[in-house]
């Protein structure tokens, strides 16, 4: 099922696993490239050390193409982008829109970027600015989130630009890849689905969690870090959208130093980071204080086992997951139901069931 996805990156599935901090490390990259889809390796998690390690241990693994995740507004995200350069990476994707010269840093170097949108106008202004292709994500999907649901934003994208759109937020099957496919998209995006997967290093009892979860608990709070997320109700997060000002800027200096410590970035740079996302925004210090560290609350999930503790990034399709196949088993079975579907619609509809 060649599209334009594709061929862009070399693909022969039209499928990406998306850069989850914790969760998109080296071994499920590797795993979903080796299946025929697109491994995002998420690096705003890692030093910069650390992420040519990581990129170096993708490579060890597979020789398919894969891509690195970016925080565009990262003070060290230049420093990233070289040693992706370096590396070979194929594919540069980013959670904000990254600046012009770093599209064209990129570029010039031969890797394909594909920032990820929540909006049209923002889809419209990385197109502008020479990216290849986008992400664009509506509300169903998991972590900082758009407002707008998948199905209403995804058309209104598709029609603004003329680059390859890959559909996030809500697909987990080869139906939901139909269904994108039929709108215009060039391909899904999906993290939860491969969250959910025997080749993903997230703790047993915390994907027994998701696996649990009914539709209604997935929610959306600004309790974290002042932006609207979506993930599992917990009675963490229970207790942070209860905290008061104080407790929650004392939580926040806490979990702040453990993630100084493990990033390697320096006080500054986690200030001025947390700048860049109050800019614009009424947030207020806890909050900036708390955004500069979530990644140490999805760690205490994701990393060590601790649910009790951290937060669970995810999208409302871990309402309907009910089991952790491999990699290689989620993509096959999801291109086989797909490429029945199209069979069945074009022998003349005939319905179809999951």
């Amino acid at each position: 099922m060649q599209t334009a996805l594709t061929r862009l990156v070399g693909i022969p599935h039209p499928i990406v696993q998306t850069g989850m901090g914790w969760v998109a490390g080296p071994r499920l990259v590797s795993a979903a490239a080796n299946a025929g889809a697109l491994g995002i390796l998420a690096s705003a998690t890692m030093s910069t050390d650390r992420l040519r390690e990581a990129i170096r241990e993708v490579r060890s693994r597979t020789d398919a193409p894969f891509g690195v995740n970016l925080r565009a507004d990262a003070s060290d995200a230049g420093d990233r982008v070289r040693i992706m350069i370096e590396e070979g990476v194929r594919v540069a994707s980013f959670a904000l829109a990254p600046s012009p010269e770093l599209i064209t840093e990129l570029k010039e170097a031969g890797v394909v970027v594909i920032p990820s949108v929540g909006a049209r106008r923002h889809a419209e202004k990385v197109a502008a600015w020479g990216a290849d292709a986008v992400i664009v994500q509506g509300g169903e999907g998991g972590g900082h989130t758009s407002e707008v649901a998948t199905t209403v934003l995804l058309p209104q994208v598709v029609d603004a630009v003329r680059i390859p759109v890959v559909a996030a937020g809500g697909f987990f099957d080869g139906r939901g890849l139909v269904a994108a496919l039929a709108y215009g998209a060039a391909g899904v995006a999906m993290g939860t689905r491969f969250l959910l997967t025997s080749d993903s290093t997230v703790p047993d009892a915390v994907k027994a969690r998701y696996l649990a979860a009914t539709v209604k608990d997935v929610t959306v709070t600004t309790a974290v870090d002042g932006l609207p997320h979506r993930m599992l109700r917990t009675d963490l997060v229970d207790a942070l959208e209860n905290s008061g000002r104080a407790r929650s800027l004392v939580h926040a200096v806490r979990r702040a130093a453990g993630f100084r410590r493990l990033s390697g970035l320096t006080w500054r740079q986690m200030v001025r980071d947390g700048l860049v996302l109050k800019h614009g925004k009424e947030l207020s210090w806890s909050q900036v204080l708390l955004a500069a560290n979530t990644p140490m609350l999805l760690k205490s999930a994701m990393v060590d086992g601790r649910s009790d503790l951290g937060v669970m990034a995810s999208g409302q399709v871990a309402g309907v997951i009910e089991d952790l196949p491999s990699c290689a088993d989620l993509v096959n079975r999801t291109m086989a139901q797909a490429e029945e579907i199209v069979g069945a619609l074009s022998a003349g509809g005939a319905s179809m069931r999951a």
